[in-house]
């Protein structure tokens, strides 16, 4: 009988990220896929609890890999809050440009329903930690209860910007998604602008960015 292989917990994402792909299906069951691939069911327990756990794992190691190339920077270190997010955006695209092919199958071919959420529950948790560490300044506010749901409401608004670029960036078909660069650039600087109360030039480039794209889709 063969020896069953000792495997990690990246190698199993990525067998199962290959399967999905080739077969454009889950695997039947966790004991075939344990089975096809040498190596013990209770091994894949260890990490997930099912697949499902599993595809969250996939979008919170993206967020991991992005972060962890980021903090090894002395330049991104010494970045204020609007380049520190610039330069995540940029990095965690590039990582989902890599896996766009599973991207694509774990989000859009699950539009329809409540699953694609699912599967980004853990990155969500990760993002807005993220956000939350960030230190980005907002309204001195002296109320502890006006303060958290400011804080709140910065890492949800961040949340929804992060879930439209991803929209954006599976809908763009320019060359190396030139327009997802510009998207994210011009919707970073906006929203920063908006939190610093600072002049409207910005929110309406932005805003004239996307009614050209709008059109020109249509």
């Amino acid at each position: 009988m063969a020896k069953k292989r000792t495997i990690s917990q990246s190698e199993i994402i990525e067998l199962y990220m290959n399967h999905v792909l080739i077969h454009n299906e889950n695997p039947k069951t966790i004991y075939i896929f344990a089975k096809e691939n040498n190596f013990e069911e209770q091994r894949f327990y260890e990490f997930f609890t099912s697949f499902e756990s599993l595809e969250q794992c996939v979008f919170k190691t993206f967020f991991d890999n992005a972060h962890s190339i980021l903090e090894k920077s002395n330049d991104y270190l010494n970045f204020d809050a609007r380049n520190k997010l610039l330069s995540f955006y940029y990095t965690f695209f590039e990582i989902l440009t890599a896996n766009r092919s599973y991207v694509i199958y774990a989000l859009e071919n699950n539009k329809t329903s409540l699953k694609s959420l699912r599967n980004l529950g853990k990155l969500k948790k990760r993002f807005s930690n993220y956000i939350e560490h960030l230190n980005i300044k907002t309204l001195d506010l002296k109320q502890e209860r006006l303060i958290k749901l400011q804080d709140q409401s910065l890492k949800e608004s961040a949340w929804v910007q992060l879930l439209i670029t991803i929209k954006f960036w599976l809908d763009d078909t320019s060359a190396s998604f030139e327009k997802t660069d510009l998207f994210i650039e011009k919707s970073v600087r906006a929203s920063f602008d908006l939190i610093d109360v600072a002049p409207l030039k910005s929110i309406i480039d932005l805003g004239k960015f996307l009614y050209k794209e709008k059109v020109q889709m249509n």
